[in-house]
């Protein structure tokens, strides 16, 4: 076994998911090597009484190495070792450290942001500015990170030669800047509507793009399924995939965490068609699912969490807004001529989206997709728009759509403290060095509010 404090090598890199009161996964990858990895870790810094067995990894090709037998409530501090095929040497990475899940009680933060658009480069992305959110946040030691989606945008390929390395990439593309806090803070992820992993792709082959942007997603990220016990969530495998992992659930400390997803459940594309073709006839045609309806009814209300977080790319997957969109379809119940037609268009549901999470206590609905950040306020439910996190633009994208509400322009992340007294909300704003000034500081926070 190599010594702590020897050097690896690795030029690969290590995202953790799945957090449970007792385990943890790390998805470990590496694009150009070979050989054999493993972890040795502990709950005291430097002391590492526990050791993975080693597990072989070839290059460009992703392995789950899961911890197991952990205490709730603990911080474990790791190393990640690499024994490289062609030497033979054997080394030690940096340590770096996780939490196992809290009780209710016990104080705790998280972060996420909105969409990260990296096909956007010259655009909307700047790799540089996206490095330093994440390691702004990563210092933070936030208990997890989520990705509110368009994180892993295939639509930009061409139809005509898209192929399944080429969605790959898309996701390998994510995994150095995901490694700088995906090795300590477990990631995540919410399916976005560039990703195309969606149900109207759907051939009956292997061979289509939301089969292999899914299996991508689930290969390279470790995502939670349902356990029985830690994690609800979505129990129908998809031919050519399995479990999409694409809707779940878990509590942590004194909150529930709930992900929801459209993309996979409507019959016809939610939002953007990839090669461009038209959109849907009717906006009623777009749906969660009774499926998935039926879990987020029971989760919502079976939940005795004092807090409830729902997160979802957006308000029914597309359009623009926050409670501007609130009362409209499955979400608020009406067409957009004001009459309403929930019981006759969904006979199984009780009550729109919008309407049972205002009866089961949703503390805030977080969105992405808008490029902008917004606090709004409905039936009290807050709704919390994300910027996003390397836009060097800084641009106050979308907010005509926005007819009330406290609004920020991109770029940076959100954290949120939760404790039994209650929930701080922070945006905290990136800059890139050159555009730093006496008013735009890197980690200065823009606005906070609390609830209740």
């Amino acid at each position: 076994m190599p010594t702590p404090g020897s050097s690896s090598g690795f030029r690969g890199n290590l995202v953790l998911g799945v957090p449970t009161q007792d385990s943890i996964q790390a998805n470990v990858f590496v694009p150009d090597q070979s050989g054999q990895v493993w972890l040795i870790y502990g709950s005291t810094s430097g002391n590492y009484s526990g050791q993975t067995r080693p597990q072989a990894i070839q290059a460009g090709q992703p392995v789950q190495v899961g911890l197991t037998g952990l205490s709730p409530n603990t911080r474990y501090y790791y190393r990640l070792c690499f024994q490289e095929a062609s030497s033979g040497v054997a080394g030690a990475g940096e340590e770096y450290s996780f939490t196992t899940a809290r009780p209710a009680g016990v104080s705790f933060s998280f972060a996420l942001q909105g969409d990260s658009h990296p096909e956007r480069l010259k655009s909307q992305f700047d790799p540089d500015l996206y490095s330093r959110t994440l390691l702004s946040a990563a210092a933070e030691r936030p208990d997890f990170y989520i990705l509110m989606g368009d994180d892993f945008s295939v639509d930009t390929l061409d139809p005509a030669t898209i192929d399944a390395a080429k969605v790959t990439e898309r996701y390998t593309l994510q995994r150095p800047f995901l490694g700088l806090i995906g090795r300590q803070s477990p990631v995540f992820l919410v399916n976005g509507n560039h990703e195309q992993a969606a149900a109207y792709l759907l051939d009956g082959t292997p061979n289509n793009v939301a089969v292999w942007a899914q299996t991508a997603r689930n290969r390279h990220y470790a995502q939670p399924a349902p356990d029985g016990a830690f994690y609800t969530g979505n129990t129908v495998p998809v031919t050519h995939i399995g479990l999409l992992r694409n809707y779940y659930a878990w509590t942590w400390g004194d909150a529930l965490f709930v992900v929801i997803d459209p993309y996979w459940h409507s019959p016809v594309a939610v939002d953007n068609v990839l090669g461009g073709s038209s959109k849907r006839a009717s906006m009623w045609d777009l749906t969660h699912g009774d499926a998935q309806y039926a879990w987020l009814k029971s989760t919502l209300e079976n939940s005795r969490a004092k807090y409830k977080f729902v997160f979802a790319h957006h308000v029914m997957g597309t359009g623009r807004g926050g409670i501007e969109l609130a009362k409209l379809w499955e979400w608020g119940g009406q067409n957009q001529n004001g009459a309403v037609e929930f019981f006759s268009q969904r006979p199984n549901w009780t009550e729109p989206i919008h309407q049972l999470m205002a009866r089961t206590g949703v503390t805030i609905f977080f969105q992405g997709h808008d490029h902008v950040w917004v606090r709004q306020q409905l039936d009290g439910v807050t709704y919390q728009t994300l910027s996003e996190p390397a836009d060097p633009n800084y641009a106050l994208w979308n907010a005509e759509a926005y007819s009330s509400g406290d609004k920020f322009p991109s770029s940076g992340y959100t954290r949120v403290n939760v404790s039994p007294k209650g929930v701080k909300v922070d945006y905290v704003r990136s800059y890139l060095p050159k555009d730093e000034n006496t008013s735009r500081v890197h980690g200065s926070t823009a606005f906070s509010y609390s609830l209740p």
